[in-house]
């Protein structure tokens, strides 16, 4: 049957359709994200092809089970964060800020990985010069990995099959383009169609694929949210710009857990594995000073201790300020009011600053008896020991309510060399192994406050 011509309206940030303009997309809530697409479209489904082989229906119990091999990319940190490795023809999707880190990061893959063939870079940004300086600077040496300037995805799959390229990183996504769509690239179209290509190409021929995505103003792949939904594995390089501390996060895998993550240092020869990121986080800390606490933070399950700082200080306006650095904003207002209604403390006169060392943004309720303790400290001007560690979450009526994974936070204070651990008493109640620090269970902040000497 004969072909025709259609023009719809794409949302370039979540992908909704719409067959006229709009000012604002009713699905994602942007403003001004809609552009003109051409599709191609068939008057009659009786176009389609029914000699089609169909997929046959089969028990599941009767499915074989395959050995899923994976690929060591010789960082330990990211095979952590990916459950093992690389799965062998899996297609995993980068993302993070420019200039976070993302092509150094592939670089040392590509200087690494275990893999039995070639590794083929295709750049759709860089040239072959510009790559050549970064693998100089980080000390690349590896033969079999080959480089291609190229955006147009058809000449991209006739060189991975040219090459034999059993290891594939595609930099980026948006920058990619086909020509059966007759949108630009970087356009929700060519995004979607580039990906699918790809992740049928994975599966196909085994080739383990890597592509890296933009991200938007904030902080997601730029893009349909289908894209996500296509690949494999989604992974998140994230840090602050000015501290070099960066954070791998696992936010999808099809083939692990999504609670790990990875932590690096940028240094001048690359990204360093940052074997025990407690000791780290905490190696400045300098005696014994009022508004300090040391608490501890689960990512995964890996517990950080982590330095809390407040500073509590006469307002000179009539409106208090509150200020957060790690942690959520609207969780320190809520604990200062908690304080303030249940401790008795006047902190309507006072502004108030939050500060979580290192760079590290944590949002879990485990860290609001820390907070608490740290601004009371600040406030009373009096110091917590320095062999202290707190942990629990904190309600509205001042209670202090048990978390999840106690053991694992306490094992990580002790191994640190920490003496007295606070913790809830519920916690407490259920503590099966033995630790060789002191553990305080305490019902409310007013109990933690007494022990500390705050009360």
């Amino acid at each position: 049957m004969a072909k025709k011509n259609s023009t719809v309206f794409v949302c370039n940030e979540c992908g909704y359709e719409s067959p006229k303009w709009l000012g604002k997309c009713p699905a994602c809530g942007e403003w001004n994200s809609f552009f003109e697409e051409k599709v191609v479209g068939s008057t009659s489904s009786s176009s389609k092809d029914k000699s089609k082989p169909k997929a046959e229906i089969i028990k599941l119990n009767e499915v074989e089970k395959k050995e899923t091999y994976r690929l060591k990319t010789g960082v330990e940190e990211l095979d952590r964060v990916l459950g093992g490795g690389f799965v062998q023809g899996s297609l995993t999707l980068l993302g993070g800020e420019p200039g976070i880190g993302k092509s150094t990061l592939i670089l040392q893959i590509c200087d690494n990985v275990k893999v039995d063939g070639k590794i083929l870079y295709v750049s759709g940004e860089e040239s072959a010069e510009q790559i050549k300086i970064r693998a100089d600077r980080l000390g690349i040496k590896n033969d079999n990995v080959l480089f291609l300037a190229e955006t147009d995805i058809d000449n991209v799959d006739i060189a991975i099959e040219k090459s034999g390229a059993k290891f594939v990183i595609i930099d980026s996504v948006q920058t990619m383009y086909s020509e059966d769509i007759t949108s630009a690239p970087g356009s929700v179209s060519q995004v979607r169609e580039i990906t699918a290509r790809i992740m049928k190409m994975c599966k196909q021929t085994g080739i383990t694929t890597i592509i890296i995505g933009h991200v938007t103003k904030d902080g997601n792949i730029a893009g349909p949210r289908v894209l996500e939904h296509m690949v494999d594995t989604v992974l998140y390089l994230e840090g602050e710009r000015y501290f070099s501390y960066r954070i791998l996060r696992g936010v999808k895998n099809r083939f692990g857990s999504t609670n790990e993550i990875g932590m690096f240092e940028m240094q001048s020869e690359g990204l360093v594995e940052i074997k025990n990121p407690s000791e780290l986080l905490i190696s400045e800390r300098d005696g014994n000073p009022a508004g300090s606490v040391i608490v501890v933070s689960l990512e995964g399950t890996r517990a950080l201790i982590l330095e809390m700082q407040a500073l509590a200080t006469q307002t000179v306006f009539g409106m208090p300020r509150r200020n957060a650095n790690g942690i959520d904003y609207n969780r320190l207002t809520l604990l200062m009011a908690v304080l303030e209604k249940r401790a008795g403390m006047n902190f309507s006169s006072q502004d108030v600053y939050i500060n979580l060392v290192g760079g590290i943004k944590v949002n879990e309720p485990a860290l609001d008896l820390g907070i608490i303790i740290a601004a009371a400290s600040s406030f009373k001007n009096v110091s917590i020991k320095e062999d202290v560690v707190v942990i629990g979450e904190v309600g509205l009526t001042g209670e202090v309510r048990s978390v999840n994974m106690i053991e694992k936070r306490i094992k990580e204070a002790e191994k640190l060399g920490y003496k007295t651990c606070i913790i809830p008493e519920s916690n407490k109640k259920l503590l099966k192994e033995k630790f060789k620090l002191d553990i305080i269970g305490v019902k409310n902040i007013i109990d933690a406050m007494k022990y500390l000497g705050l009360k």
